[in-house]
């Protein structure tokens, strides 16, 4: 705390980003008792340069954000809150406040397009549109899926021995969607599989 260095009005920029995607979110303001507050509550804490006040994030609107780190730049005169979102991060309802794009084209990542393709699956499951494949597997239930993602496997192991790269791309993109649609059947969220694996990481770096 002592090492963070706030302006003539007593402001520290405060970066808010997605603790798992690492996606920005918002560019705010912070108090020393903005901070104070988020590092004893785990909330995100802000100052309101508009209001002239505290602000608890969340508090109204109920998009509330869990703080897992509060992390200082190598000049103390910024900070970057990494977060668990509970709902959007903007008051348009938005995820983030950054939504608008004024130049270039803005790569997604990884997780973003996990996420995205898990929230469309999920989102298949309950409105179940006539002639999608997704809804055809859900119909079908987890003996099908099962199924799928055992001739999955099998092509991605026959494109491994061919050594076709393009073809094992190919095979495994699609066995990693019918593991989402099979984890989506048995409501096993990914992250709990991410949770698995950061703790099995965890694990074997500690005994190193």
């Amino acid at each position: 705390m002592n090492e963070v260095k706030y302006d003539a009005n007593g402001l520290v920029p405060v970066i808010i980003q997605n603790a798992e995607t690492k996606a920005v979110l918002t560019l705010a303001y912070a108090t020393e008792e903005a901070v104070q507050k988020t590092i004893e509550t785990n909330e995100t804490w802000l100052y309101s340069r508009s209001r002239n006040e505290l602000w608890n994030k969340g508090a109204t609107s109920g998009n509330t954000q869990q703080v897992t780190a509060v992390r200082l730049d190598c000049d103390g005169d910024s900070l970057i809150y990494e977060v668990i979102p509970n709902g959007p991060a903007c008051h348009t309802g938005e995820e983030s406040c950054f939504h608008n794009t004024i130049a270039g084209t803005p790569n997604e990542s990884t997780v973003d397009m996990f996420n995205e393709l898990t929230g469309l699956i999920e989102k298949r499951e309950q409105e179940m549109p006539e002639g999608a494949y997704t809804t055809y597997l859900f119909e079908e239930g987890v003996d099908k899926i099962c199924k799928k993602v055992g001739e999955e496997a099998a092509e991605v192991i026959i494109a491994a021995k061919n050594r076709d790269p393009k073809e094992l791309a190919m095979e495994t993109a699609d066995l990693f969607y019918h593991v989402l649609v099979l984890l989506q059947e048995q409501k096993v969220g990914l992250d709990q599989v991410v949770d698995v694996l950061k703790e099995r990481h965890a694990t074997k770096t500690a005994s190193k």
